[in-house]
């Protein structure tokens, strides 16, 4: 009998079901798609079968809970011979955004292992338990399919404690787990490891700045293979601007907020995580409609640029000291893979650093990872496509298959 090689790979979020199904002999993709609007008014399900080169096929109807939402899923991949029942199925693979210090490393799901990522929900309210549906859901539809869930957070866990705590009292820090946990680190993790092969060189031998920018952002310090170094913190807030959140900003500020603007504590959160960064600053989160509005002479789009960039360009060169030394810095996600002009900026007045791009590299558009550095730059730039979904799915299926 075949061995089975395929891994579903789920991505359950508070109002969506994201899902790939891929083939590990060859990582290739045999279908994909998402449900949107669960628990919403005019639910939507858009499937893409992929393997067999197929239209897409997109469903309206209601999507009441995260249950429906996986039974349309394993409906639309039996109708392209791909079912949840599918023999060839190993296993499947969960995004789950945070593990805390418990989790470390990829890890197959138990009745232990759910009760501790419960536990997990107050330092992930809006992602943990979205994660858990998809779990439970999975375990009710079949029972006999291992499980696994990779964290966001594992791939940081390597942060030293001189960067990972913060100058709080110790004792309030440790009884409620405040600390830097860091977040995208399965993004950030196949990309310092695709950037080495891109390079040509080891994985243990380059250091590396990894640049994740989509409309949350996080930039990382990976020396040989190993993160020590993450913008993201106790939760994804801090660090750099982003689409809707600030990044980091004084502490103070939100007491400024409360005791003079009276502002109570869910409004700031309100504020700092959906109506602040580029969408605060200019009304617009949307990264090639603020370069159109800064075509047209736009004084705001323009400000939330040079704020975006600023912010950009203090961690790269932070991250340089931190590494000592840098052998490449790698740009992926939406901004990042497709913005000439964010990488430019960012980068700008690095030269010095050993840093910069070559404007005709940088301009080509383009789906392959490449460098865009001149060929006497001591530090490489690279565009690298991030693969989130392709590292669960390797990491998903590797520890199956080491149990045997």
């Amino acid at each position: 009998m075949t061995e089975p090689s395929r891994v579903l790979v789920l991505n359950s979020g508070s109002s969506s079901v994201k899902y790939q199904l891929l083939e590990m002999a060859d990582g290739s993709r045999l279908a994909a798609g998402i449900v949107e609007r669960i628990g919403e008014r005019g639910g939507r399900h858009t499937h893409r079968p992929i393997a067999q080169g197929g239209e897409v096929r997109t469903v309206e109807r209601q999507v009441p809970d995260h249950a429906a939402a996986l039974r349309s899923v394993s409906e639309q991949l039996a109708g392209d011979g791909l079912g949840l029942d599918s023999p060839a199925l190993a296993a499947v693979g969960h995004r789950v955004v945070h593990g805390g210090t418990r989790f470390t490393e990829p890890t197959l799901v138990t009745d232990d292992v759910i009760e501790e990522i419960e536990d997990l929900v107050p330092l992930a309210p809006l992602h943990n338990p979205a994660n858990l549906s998809g779990i439970r859901v999975i375990r009710e539809l079949r029972p006999d399919l291992p499980q696994v869930a990779v964290f966001d957070t594992a791939f940081h866990a390597t942060v030293p404690e001189a960067a990972a705590r913060y100058a709080i009292d110790r004792d309030t820090a440790d009884r409620l787990s405040v600390r830097r946990y860091g977040f995208h680190g399965t993004s950030h993790q196949y990309v310092s490891r695709r950037t080495a092969e891109l390079l040509g060189r080891p994985l243990e031998s380059v250091n590396i700045i990894v640049l994740h920018l989509g409309n949350g952002a996080s930039a990382s310090a990976v020396a040989g293979g190993v993160c020590v170094d993450t913008s993201m913190g106790l939760t994804p807030l801090e660090g750099l601007v982003m689409g809707t959140r600030s990044g980091d900003i004084d502490p103070a500020a939100i007491f400024h907020l409360h005791r003079v603007g009276g502002l109570a504590v869910d409004e700031i959160d309100d504020l700092l995580n959906r109506h602040s960064g580029l969408l605060g600053l200019c009304g617009d989160n949307d990264m090639r409609e603020i370069g159109r509005r800064m075509a047209e002479g736009d004084a705001h789009a323009r400000e939330a640029f040079d704020i975006y960039t600023y912010r950009l360009r203090k961690y790269v060169g932070a991250y340089c000291a931190v590494l000592g030394r840098v052998d490449a810095v790698a740009f992926t996600a939406g901004v990042g893979e497709n913005s000439p002009a964010v990488r430019e900026a960012a980068l700008r007045g690095l030269e010095g650093f050993g840093i910069e791009v070559d404007p005709v590299l940088n301009a080509v558009r383009g789906s392959a990872a490449r460098v865009v550095s001149p060929a006497e730059a001591r530090t490489a730039v690279a565009v690298v496509p991030t693969d989130e979904e392709l590292e669960i799915a390797r990491q998903s299926y590797s520890l199956v298959q080491s149990q045997g």
